[in-house]
């Protein structure tokens, strides 16, 4: 797992107070971790904040997975 991969779980466990080792890159960060949009956007802002970079709302709209937002970020970085 890559280190993005890493930090972005973290950042998801912390803020959802998930054990880390149940989110993977194909993990629903709504369906199977139950985030709802205030969940998201909170995760978008520490993201952006911890990684340096800005997430606009269409890119925002399109991740549906763990693994969508860690590519999201790879390609920014």
């Amino acid at each position: 797992m890559s280190t993005t991969a890493e930090k972005v779980r973290a950042i998801l466990a912390a803020q959802l107070d998930i054990d880390e080792e149940k989110i993977g890159p194909a993990t629903s960060i709504a369906d199977d971790l139950g985030a709802d949009s205030l969940d998201v956007v909170e995760l978008m802002m520490s993201i952006e904040e911890d990684f340096g970079v800005s997430i606009d709302e269409d890119a925002v709209r399109s991740f549906n997975t763990v693994g969508d937002v860690v590519n999201y970020i790879e390609e920014k970085l």
